[in-house]
This record gives C-alpha cells, sequence and structure tokens, in this order.
C-alpha cells in the first residue's frame, strides 16, 4: 500500500518536505511486514549466542533426528546429497617425488581403508562406510567427531556425547576455547552415563578429555562441523531452516491422507413415511444386502456388486463425498521446492522425478546444484580426508624405518599429497566421452587426473589394459605359429589377421563462426588467392 502526504507549500520548507523521501534502512524498525526477532539482539552477539543453551542446542539436533528417522522424504534427500558428494569415494593420490613411494603408500592406505578391523573401533565399517556416514550423520547433527586412537583406528564421538559440566572454565557447548577462540580440549562424555540424567548433573570427573593437539603438537581431534560464523563454535543441522517447513509438509500429507479417505467413503441416506412400519414378510436373496431396521454404524457383509434393497416404502439413496482440492500438488510441490534447495539439490533430484521440467531446465538445475556439492566436497576432504592420511602416515613412519628413511630425505615431501574428489558424468553420455577425449589429446590433463575423476585409479587400468592385450597377443602369436606349421607351402598368415586390436576412435570437431557475416575458410582462401593473383 502506497502512501501519500499533501504538503502545503506556505507551511512546509523544501528540506521538510525532502526529509520524508531521504532512504534509509527500514529494517531496523519494527513495522507489520518486520516482526521483532527474539533472536535479533540490539548490542549485537556471537554465532555461538545463537546456538543458545545447551539444552535448546540438543533439542534442535534431536528434533532432527526425529526427522530424519520419521519423515517420509528427508532421509531419501539426505541419501541423495551424500550420494552425490561422495559418489564412490574419494580417490588418494600420494605425490612425496619418489613414484616407488607413491604406490606403496597408495597401497598401504587401500589395504587400511579396505578393513573394517583397522579402520574403526567397532570393527564394523570400513573406510568407505565410514566416508557415507560421517557425511550423512553431519547433515543431521551438525556436527560429528573422530579421535584417532593408538592401535590405528577410528573412535566416533556422536554430538551428543560433546558437553559442558558444572565448571567456571570457557567451555562453549563441549568445547574449551582459550581468549582467542583457539580450541584447546573437547569434553565427551563416558559411555556408561545414563542417557536420561541431564547435563546439568555432569561433573568435571564424568567428562573424557581430550586435548586438540598432541605433545608434539599433531591434531588428534578431528572436528566435522560447517560453521556459518566465524565465532561459531558447533554446527547446525541443515534440517534447522526447515523443520516447520517440513512439518507443515507432514500436516499437508496427513489431511490430504484423510480427504481421500473421506472420498473413498460412501454412505446410504433413508427416507421414510411417518407411519412407516418395518414389514419384510420374503428372505433376502444371496445377491442383495438387506438394510437393517435401524443404521446407527458400520455395515458388515458388503461387497462389490452387491444390491441394497430397502423395506416396502422405504426409499434410500447413495452418498459418495467429493471433495477435490486442486491446489495440493502446488502447494506440496512448493514447500518441497524449499526443503530441497535447503538441502542443495533441485526438487526433481529430491524426489527423482524429473516429469515436472525438460531436458534444458533438468540440466541448468544439476549444473548449478554440482557447484555446492563441489563446495561440500572440498569441505569434506580438508576436514576429513586430509586430517586422516596425515595421522595413518605418521603412525607408519613411527613403525616402518623405510618410511622413516623416506621423511628424512631432502629429495622427498613424504606429507605431499592429493585427494582426487569424484566428478559427475554429463547428462549427455556421448558428450562427456567427447570432452575427456578432447581433453587428453590435447593435453589439457593427464591420464591420472583423468581417471580420477570418474573415481577409477589409471595406474590400475593400465597395467589391466597392457594385461589384456599381452595375453590376447600371445594367444594370437601361438594360433598364427600352428596354422603356418600346418600348411608350411602356403602364404603364412601373421597374428594381426588373428587378432584384430580395436583403434581408438576420435571425435569430429566443427568451429563455428560466432558472427554471421564472418567469411569461412573457403572464402578467406579464394580472398587471398585472388589477392596473390592481383
Amino acid at each position: 500500500m502506497s502512501r501519500s502526504k499533501v504538503i502545503d507549500r506556505h507551511h512546509v520548507s523544501l528540506t521538510e518536505a525532502y526529509a520524508d523521501l531521504r532512504q534509509a534502512y527500514k529494517s531496523s524498525q519494527t513495522s507489520r511486514f518486520q516482526r521483532r526477532r527474539p533472536g535479533a539482539n540490539v548490542i549485537g552477539t556471537t554465532g555461538d549466542y545463537h546456538l543458545g543453551s545447551e539444552r535448546d542446542y540438543f533439542f534442535v539436533t534431536e528434533l532432527c533426528r526425529d526427522l530424519e528417522r520419521n519423515d517420509t522424504v528427508i532421509s531419501q534427500g539426505l541419501r541423495r546429497l551424500v550420494a552425490n558428494v561422495v559418489q564412490e569415494g574419494f580417490t588418494l593420490d600420494p605425490n612425496t617425488g619418489d613414484e616407488i613411494l607413491d604406490r606403496d603408500l597408495k597401497d598401504n592406505w587401500d589395504g587400511w581403508a579396505a578393513d573394517p578391523d583397522q579402520v574403526s573401533t567397532s570393527q564394523e565399517l570400513d573406510w568407505p562406510a565410514v566416508e557415507k556416514l560421517m557425511m550423512y550423520q553431519t547433515a543431521v547433527d551438525g556436527d560429528i567427531t573422530l579421535l584417532p586412537t593408538s592401535r590405528g583406528q577410528l573412535e566416533v564421538m556422536e554430538s551428543h556425547r560433546l558437553r559442558t559440566p558444572r565448571t567456571t572454565k570457557n567451555i562453549v557447548h563441549g568445547v574449551l576455547l582459550d581468549q582467542h577462540r583457539k580450541r584447546l580440549e573437547y569434553w565427551f562424555t563416558k559411555e556408561q552415563i545414563d542417557p536420561l540424567r541431564p547435563s546439568s548433573a555432569l561433573r568435571v570427573g564424568d567428562m573424557q578429555r581430550v586435548p586438540v593437539r598432541d605433545s608434539k603438537g599433531h591434531r588428534q581431534v578431528f572436528h566435522l562441523y560447517n560453521p556459518k560464523r566465524w565465532t561459531q563454535t558447533r554446527g547446525v543441522s541443515i534440517l534447522q531452516p526447515v523443520v516447520d517447513v517440513i512439518g507443515m509438509l507432514g500436516d499437508v500429507e496427513f489431511a490430504k491422507l484423510v480427504q481421500q479417505q473421506a472420498v473413498s467413503a460412501w454412505c446410504i441416506l433413508r427416507e421414510r413415511e411417518l407411519e412407516f412400519v418395518v414389514n419384510r414378510q420374503t428372505p433376502t436373496p444371496n445377491n442383495n444386502f438387506s438394510l437393517p431396521d435401524t443404521l446407527d454404524g458400520t455395515l458388515s457383509g458388503i461387497a462389490a456388486g452387491m444390491e441394497v434393497t430397502a423395506a416396502p416404502g422405504e426409499k434410500i439413496t447413495g452418498f459418495s463425498p467429493n471433495v477435490p482440492n486442486q491446489s495440493f500438488f502446488e502447494h506440496a510441490g512448493h514447500l518441497l521446492n524449499i526443503i530441497a534447495i535447503n538441502m542443495d539439490q533441485p526438487v526433481a533430484v529430491f524426489m527423482l522425478d524429473p516429469s515436472k521440467t525438460n531436458f534444458s531446465g533438468w540440466r541448468g538445475a544439476v549444473d548449478q546444484a554440482r557447484l555446492a556439492w563441489q563446495w561440500w566436497q572440498q569441505w569434506y576432504a580438508n576436514r576429513l580426508h586430509r586430517p586422516t592420511y596425515v595421522w595413518k602416515l605418521r603412525q607408519w613412519i613411527a613403525g616402518d624405518a623405510i618410511y622413516r628413511a623416506a621423511s628424512e630425505r631432502s629429495d622427498v615431501k613424504i606429507f605431499q599429497h592429493g585427494w582426487h574428489r569424484p566428478k559427475w558424468p554429463y547428462i549427455e553420455p556421448m558428450k562427456d566421452v567427447q570432452s575427456d577425449l578432447l581433453r587428453d589429446r590435447n593435453g589439457q590433463t593427464s591420464k591420472r587426473r583423468l581417471h580420477a575423476e570418474r573415481g577409477h585409479e589409471w595406474s590400475e587400468i593400465a597395467r589391466e589394459i597392457v594385461e589384456d592385450n599381452s595375453l590376447a597377443i600371445r594367444m594370437a602369436k601361438q594360433e598364427a605359429t600352428a596354422i603356418n606349421k600346418a600348411f608350411p607351402d602356403d602364404f603364412p598368415v601373421h597374428w594381426r589377421e588373428i587378432l584384430s586390436l580395436p583403434t581408438p576412435d576420435g571425435t569430429q570437431i566443427n568451429l563455428m563462426a560466432e558472427a554471421a557475416n564472418e567469411p569461412s575458410d573457403a572464402e578467406r582462401n579464394g580472398e587471398a588467392q585472388g589477392g596473390n593473383r592481383k
């Protein structure tokens, strides 16, 4: 609604008139469009202030866990996020400067990662399972912590175990900070503590205190969390902004189910005269259904194709409600869109249903979502993969004389490595293959990196290619020798005639002129020849 003001030019100065037109930040003023928000403090606060008390923080965590367990679509959307970010897992690429050492480190990592007995203290999860579960639980809870042990295994500390006991120390939601917000210790509840015991009853002696770094300065607490502010110590679930929306969607779906039940129901309306008397003399045939004298509840024995009969002088009418709601799917789709974008994915991916869009819409939405998934991958590699590998490598150096000697060499950077994050195939596979071929032929990437993007190891693929081709060539040569021996007077048969190895397929590229009036190559050549003739 616009406002207008009548200005009396004899009583209002020009300065006063322009004062009403001055632009300013109106969001600082409460109005009917801007409600007063309880979490907005007028003096300014840190990120930890908005996490609330420990009771409020863990209530939100448990609420999001409940939504993940019981909601009809949330767990499916979380699985889609993890599936796109983690896929088949991240690929380690040691880059120490020594190729033999790189291969040996890669083999050691692969052997450790594939053995659940070595990876987790529960001895139930191998490294690929840890990759997926840590990402999934961080998205739901907001954060999770891993403790590397001296036995070479990872101990998982779920977010509710990171607590604050009754103490005067500067502990924020289970993390001891100094005056510069540097993390000093993590305080975890012990496993034997009663889960129903309130946090206010916790004592310092009940806690397991783990320093962030050991005596040599090496990090020994891997805290996976995604802060939104510099002064935020703990993470928040990605479901927290849409908790109310998820509840609304559940209510809408429940109301629709009740409506569908009402639409599917039917009833009988009975009309009788004032002095009606029931008089049934003849029995009812088997395929008929005779109404009782009174209808005060449900009817039993009704089946499809049943003919309902009434008493003489009685009129009955069937009734089935018809209450269609045309706006249900539109409104439910809007709520699903809000939930999906908070999980960094298009609603078509979230619901595994691209029927509401065309190919261009699907491709554009997925391309934008991949930007967020790439950010998640970079964050995940820095928070989980890099510190875990460095910790394992330190253990190998301490227990292996060869690694220890390699770490002391000046030409070897023992800790230098990278993680190849999984990529996504193009929506049109043939174009994806052509793109990879062009990058390979034009030297825009190496075969190692190209295959790592697809979740493959080039050294393994190259070895398999050589072994397979070698086997085929040996068999072809043996067969050619046998044929030539059996027919010595005929033309000798070459082994290549027996084995026809496929040649690499290429791709054809057409470079189009950007401007419509730009001359073609043929026209340029003609002009050049004409110029030479002149």
